[in-house]
């Protein structure tokens, strides 16, 4: 075991070294205020968005079809999977003619690419890995469960075959660096998909087992001790608890679990995910760290959420990467730059702010393709600085193309605005449904609300609002009425809309349109002071107001 061992770290080491070309500084992530935001050439770019369905990057002629269909519903991205099996059919042997395919194929529509790692972990099952890791399960062990049994899920402990999946993924990124490092048409990594085990609350196999009953990481209790104030907070409460213990074994340091399987906020096997969730973790960032050594560009796991009907480890993935698990991915996977939700829950506020604690950035690679999926894009970027966000399913599927393209038409000419107004505490999102038909908050001076035009069942809208100026607001949405009033109600002076034009943005430059005044904005006279937004199509409106006694 020794020896594959030293080749992978020679491996890591050459490509280290030759990943380092002086001029030429590929696709970062870099801080404004409290914002992260993606670095392409050079710029901000912010990913909008469409994922692929699982297979279709497996046709290099079906794909030859849909780039042309992307670019029209107004993506600047695709993401996009590759999976080992396809580039490494026989081991050492590796064929990159599809990730080429794609390249090459979205280079051409001005798409950029962000591309799924499909090795280990696909939906917390071991589906796309190659045949011969498959059928080797002596060399590339299997989960067990509490009864023993064996799942078709590779193994954390299975140290053959992290080494032989990050040899895998870092001649992956060699090749993307190779010819892809001055196009950057790839701008991130997404390592694995929804990593974690199903159908067990942790790993049972012997070795799992020694390590679950062994001492808990040296490296872990230094993170611990020395993040010991920012930690997530179910992560703190359970050390707290156990008396902030700094050696022990892991349900000496975290407790034995307590479990209540019908209540769905309580962390049944806590210990068991934490277990999980840092050998994952550590396993994942050894393929990452392989893959960075060969190509440095940003890279993300994603996670399947926890939801009512799925509440304990094992109905969801265990292991994988949740909120309250982000400090095991920290420690364990330092090569790993952010966690991200894949959103097919009604409780979109809820998730897009766990996933925005704790300094992670916001990241959507997948969320439901139906009517919310709009104003949920612009309520990700407005109110989280979200780095993108991405329905599944955008190929083939003309609902979600057009429910999509009507957004991503809009928020293409305010991504300049939205780049330069992240993490500066200017902007907020807009989301509004019938279940919550007004939103309020607090911007530059003004208390606005936000009102769902139609409250008709089903019915949802979203918007951005970026405080532009001293009294002067640029607002997008539709379905909605958004009105002012002083920050501080019944103070004088009263405001009133001096100047409201709708209009749009050309390579970052409003041009005016339409004067609205009179039934098209809303008139304190009448209804409050404010802006209208019809349900019919997303539009962009400027406002500038004055004030008087």
């Amino acid at each position: 075991m020794k020896k594959p061992a030293l080749t992978i770290c020679l491996i890591v080491l050459f490509y280290f070294a030759s990943a380092q070309v002086p001029g030429i500084k590929g696709p970062h992530l870099e801080k404004q205020g409290t914002a992260v935001r993606l670095m392409v050439n050079n710029r901000p770019y912010l990913v909008l968005a469409g994922q692929l369905h699982n297979s279709s990057a497996s046709d290099a002629a079906y794909l030859k079809t849909i780039w042309k269909q992307m670019a029209a519903a107004y993506l600047n991205t695709v993401i996009a999977p590759v999976s080992w099996e396809l580039i490494e059919d026989q081991k050492g042997r590796f064929d990159f003619s599809l990730p080429d395919s794609m390249i090459m194929g979205a280079r051409k529509q001005g798409l950029h690419l962000i591309l799924i790692w499909f090795g280990s972990w696909k939906s917390g099952a071991s589906t796309y890995v190659p045949s011969w890791v498959k059928k080797n399960f002596h060399q590339y062990p299997y989960v067990k469960d509490q009864s023993g049994k064996t799942l078709e899920i590779l193994s954390a402990f299975g140290e053959a075959t992290w080494q032989d999946e990050a040899n895998a993924f870092s001649r992956l990124m060699a090749h993307i660096k190779q010819v892809d490092q001055k196009q950057q048409t790839v701008v991130m990594m997404q390592v694995e998909n929804e990593a974690g085990i199903l159908h067990s609350n942790r790993d049972y196999s012997d070795i799992a087992n020694t390590a679950f009953n062994g001492a808990v990481p040296a490296e872990l209790f230094k993170y611990l001790e020395k993040h010991k104030k920012n930690l997530v907070p179910e992560l703190y409460k359970v050390w707290k608890d156990n008396g902030f213990k700094t050696q022990g074994t892991w349900e000496q340091v975290f407790g034995k679990s307590t479990v209540d399987k019908n209540d769905g906020q309580h962390l049944s096997y806590y210990t068991e995910e934490l277990f999980m969730a840092y050998y994952t973790a550590r396993y994942i960032g050894i393929v990452a760290a392989a893959g960075k050594a060969a190509y440095q560009i940003p890279m993300y796991v994603n996670a399947w959420l926890k939801q009512p009907a799925e509440s304990y480890p094992g109905k969801y993935p265990s292991g994988g990467p949740l909120p309250q698990v982000l400090d095991m991915y920290r420690c364990a996977a330092p090569a790993i730059d952010l966690i991200a939700p894949d959103i097919y829950v009604p409780r979109f506020k809820e998730v897009t702010a766990q996933f925005n604690a704790c300094g992670n950035p916001l990241f959507i690679p997948e969320a439901q393709g139906d009517v919310a999926t709009g104003p949920r894009a612009f309520y990700a970027f407005g109110e989280h600085n979200a780095m993108g966000f991405s329905p599944f399913g955008i190929d083939g599927d003309i609902k979600t193309n057009k429910n999509i393209a009507q957004a991503y038409m809009v928020l293409n000419q305010l991504k300049e605005l939205i780049l330069k107004n992240e993490g500066l505490q200017t902007m907020r999102g807009i989301l509004v449904d019938t279940a919550e038909a007004e939103q309020h908050f607090n911007l530059g001076g003004y208390r606005l609300t936000a009102r769902l035009i139609d409250k008709s069942t089903g019915k949802v809208a979203g918007g951005i609002i970026i405080n532009i100026a001293p009294d002067e607001f640029i607002v997008a949405g539709k379905s909605l009425d958004v009105l002012f009033e002083p920050e501080v109600a019944g103070n004088l002076p009263l405001i009133a809309i001096d100047v409201a034009d709708e209009g749009v943005f050309k390579n970052g430059k409003w041009i005016k349109g339409k004067r609205l005044n009179g039934d098209e904005i809303n008139n304190s006279i009448f209804a409050g002071t404010g802006l209208k937004f019809p349900s019919k199509n997303y539009s962009i409106q400027y406002v500038r107001f004055y004030r008087y006694e």
